[in-house]
C-alpha cells in the first residue's frame, strides 16, 4: 500500500535531477568562509531587527504602546512566518527542480534588505507591512542557505562547518550590537543599518561559491511554479519514506516554538519585565552572544564527535533548564532578578547556537541528496508554523493578562514555552541519525540500512 501511494503521488514536475559531485573549489577555505559569512550577514537582521528594533519600535508609546505593540509584533511575525511556511516546501522543491539554490538565495536576500532599510522612516502600519515582507524573505532565504551546506562541505566535517557558520553568525550580532551601543543608534535608524550590513556581507557567497546546474536540470518556469502548489502533499508522502523523518519534523515543530519565540521577545522581556533600559538590554544581549559564539564551536565539535542526535538531546535539555530559571527570575526583584535572568540568558544563548548547529546537520542526515531542497522546505515549514502559533500564544497571554498580572503575564508566557520544548524533546528522542539513504553515513550497520530504505538522515 505504501509503495502504491508513493507512485501515485510522485510528481515529475518537481523531481530532482541527478545530484552533481561537490565542486572541489567549494571545499577551499575562501568558499567555506564566504558561506559562513552569509550567516554573519543574516544574523545581523535577526538580532538587530527581529530580536530588537521591531519590538521596541512597535511597543513605543508614540506608536502602539506596550500591550497592543506586543500583540502587533506577534501578529506581524505570525503573518510573515505563516505565509512563508505555506510556501516553504514549494520553494525548496523548485530549487531541486532547477538544480541550483544560489539564484533563489540572491532574490530573497534582496527582498529582505530593501524593505528592511525603510521601516524606520515609515508610519506604524506601513512599517509593519514592510517588516512582514522583509521577515518573509529572510525566512525564505534560510531554506536555500541551509541547503547549500552540502555544497561546501564533506559529511565528516559538516558539523564543524555548521558550527563555524553559527559562530560567525553570532559575530555579526556582536558587530551590529557594538555599533548600536557605541553610537547610541536610535531604534528608527537600526533598520537602515541592518539592511546595509546584511547586503554588504552577503555578497561573498554569490561571488566565491560555485554551483553547477545538475545533470538533467531544467530552468524553472512559471508553469513549474503554478504546478508546484500540489507539492506539499507529495513532499509529506516522500518524507514518509525516510525512517523517523516525520517524527523529527513534528518534534521540531514543538521545540522551535520556544526557540523562535525567545529570539523575537528577548529584548522586550528584558526591558518591560526585567526592568533594563534599552541600552542596558542591548549590552546584556551582546554579552550573552559571546557565550553563544564560544558554545557554537563546541556544539559543532560535538556533532562531529557524538552525532547530531545526542547533541540535540543535550541542547534541548539545557533549554528546558534555562526556561525554568528564566521563569523563576521574573518572580524575583532588584539585582537578584537581573542576575538570575542573565544566568538563564546564558544557558539559552548557548543552546540557541546548539539547536541551529545540531538540527541543521540532523536534517542533512535525514535527506537524500536529490530531495535536499524539498525536505529543507518541510524543515522550514514546521519551524515557521510553530513560530506562528508560538507568537500568537505568547502575544495573547501577555496582551490579556498584562493588566491583571503585570510581570506575571510574561512569566506565564515563558512557562508556556517550556511545555512545548519538553514535548519536542520527547518526540525527537528516539529518531536515529544513522540512516544510510542520505549518503552521509559511509558504512552503516546493515540493521540501520535495510534494503527497502530509500534515503538517509541528518539540524
Amino acid at each position: 500500500m505504501a509503495r502504491r501511494v508513493h507512485r501515485a503521488t510522485y510528481d515529475p514536475a518537481v523531481t530532482s535531477p541527478a545530484v552533481p559531485p561537490i565542486d572541489p573549489t567549494n571545499l577551499r577555505p575562501r568558499a567555506q568562509a564566504s558561506w559562513a559569512l552569509y550567516d554573519f550577514a543574516n544574523t545581523i537582521f535577526s538580532f538587530a531587527i527581529v530580536s530588537g528594533a521591531i519590538g521596541l519600535w512597535l511597543t513605543d508609546d508614540s506608536r502602539f504602546g506596550a500591550g497592543p505593540g506586543q500583540l502587533m509584533l506577534s501578529v506581524a511575525v505570525a503573518l510573515s512566518v505563516g505565509l512563508n511556511a505555506l510556501v516553504s516546501p514549494i520553494l525548496g522543491a523548485l530549487s531541486d527542480r532547477g538544480g541550483r539554490r544560489l539564484p533563489f538565495l540572491l532574490f530573497f536576500t534582496a527582498l529582505c534588505v530593501l524593505p528592511c532599510a525603510i521601516v524606520g522612516s515609515s508610519s506604524p502600519l506601513i512599517g509593519v507591512a514592510l517588516f512582514v515582507v522583509a521577515n518573509f524573505a529572510y525566512q525564505a532565504a534560510l531554506i536555500y542557505y541551509d541547503a547549500t551546506l552540502r555544497t561546501v562541505s564533506r559529511p565528516e566535517s559538516r558539523g564543524r562547518l555548521s558550527g563555524i557558520g553559527t559562530a560567525v553568525g553570532y559575530l555579526g550580532t556582536i558587530v551590529v550590537g557594538l555599533l548600536i551601543f557605541l553610537f547610541d543608534t536610535p531604534v528608527e535608524a537600526r533598520f537602515l543599518l541592518a539592511g546595509v550590513l546584511y547586503a554588504l556581507f552577503a555578497i561573498p557567497i554569490f561571488v566565491f561559491v560555485k554551483e553547477e546546474r545538475a545533470g538533467g536540470a531544467e530552468r524553472v518556469t512559471v508553469g513549474d511554479v503554478a504546478g508546484s502548489w500540489s507539492q506539499l502533499r507529495h513532499s509529506i508522502a516522500h518524507a514518509g519514506e525516510v525512517p523517523g523523518l516525520r517524527r523529527f519534523l513534528v518534534g521540531r515543530f514543538f521545540y522551535s516554538d520556544a526557540v523562535n519565540t525567545v529570539i523575537v521577545v528577548m529584548s522586550v522581556v528584558a526591558v518591560e519585565a526585567v526592568g533594563l533600559t534599552v541600552r542596558e538590554a542591548n549590552l546584556v544581549l551582546l554579552g550573552l552572544t559571546v557565550v553563544a559564539i564560544a558554545m557554537s564551536i563546541v556544539w559543532g565539535w560535538s556533532v562531529d564527535r557524538i552525532g547530531p542526535r545526542l547533541t540535540l538531546r543535550i541542547v534541548l535539555g539545557s533549554w528546558a533548564v534555562g526556561l525554568v530559571i528564566g521563569a523563576i527570575s521574573l518572580s524575583l526583584s532588584g539585582s537578584t532578578r537581573i542576575a538570575v535572568f542573565m544566568v538563564a540568558g546564558a544557558i539559552l544563548g548557548s543552546g540557541l547556537g546548539g539547536v541551529q548547529v545540531a538540527d541543521r546537520v540532523f536534517m542533512v542526515r535525514l535527506a537524500p541528496p536529490e530531495r535536499l531542497g524539498e525536505f529543507f522546505g518541510l524543515y522550514g515549514l514546521v519551524g515557521k508554523a510553530s513560530q506562528v502559533i508560538g507568537q500568537l500564544l505568547y502575544g495573547a497571554i501577555v496582551f490579556f493578562l498584562l493588566d491583571a498580572f503585570h510581570v506575571g503575564a510574561y512569566q506565564l508566557a515563558v512557562v508556556s514555552l517550556l511545555g512545548t520544548m519538553i514535548v519536542g524533546l520527547w518526540l525527537v528522542w528516539p529518531v536515529s541519525d544513522r540512516w544510510a539513504g542520505s549518503g552521509e553515513i559511509v558504512a552503516p550497520p546493515e540493521r540501520l540500512a535495510p534494503a527497502a530504505a530509500p534515503l538517509e538522515p541528518r539540524t
